[in-house]
């Protein structure tokens, strides 16, 4: 597990490839606010529910400049799937084991499930500022109102 990251800390600076298998960095979005949300799986309750929680307030989050990213272990063809299901607008991005930028962001190790033991991907949310900062961490994610909490916490809401 990687050292955790703190409240004013730089955000570790990443290159992952989108929906799309086109590259998107992090330092890319200098100047704005980012949502980078880490998740397990595409296509499984929680996670759908949390990618439709962000959509559901994208407008929000686009009225302010802040971007959303969405990381988890699923390919590039996964991902579109759950863009086109969703309806989702923002982008999804592919961070394979061993998930070298989520582990950068503590939000990849060990979980437990009906107690067996794996490496998992965390359900965890940052807010990385305008300066590349962090500004807020979610390790205690409540899937179905997290953009909610975040816009709140923001104080756009």
């Amino acid at each position: 597990m990687a050292m955790s990251l703190q409240i004013g800390d730089s955000a570790p600076d990443f290159t992952l490839p989108n929906q799309d298998g086109t590259p998107i960095s992090l330092s890319s979005f200098r100047g704005q606010r980012v949502v980078i949300y880490f998740y397990p799986k595409d296509q499984t309750p929680g996670c759908i529910k949390e990618a439709c929680n962000f959509r559901d307030r994208w407008q929000d989050f686009e009225a302010q400049q802040i971007k959303i990213l969405g990381i988890s272990k699923d390919g590039a063809s996964s991902h579109l799937k759950f863009i086109e299901k969703y309806d989702l607008q923002f982008q999804l991005l592919t961070d394979l084991e061993p998930c070298p930028v989520a582990t950068s962001y503590g939000s990849y190790g060990l979980k437990k499930f009906m107690g067996r033991e794996y490496m998992g991907m965390m359900r965890h949310t940052f807010v990385v500022d305008s300066n590349g900062k962090i500004e807020a961490i979610y390790l205690k994610v409540k899937a179905d109102s997290i953009a909610n909490q975040v816009l709140n916490d923001l104080g756009f809401d």
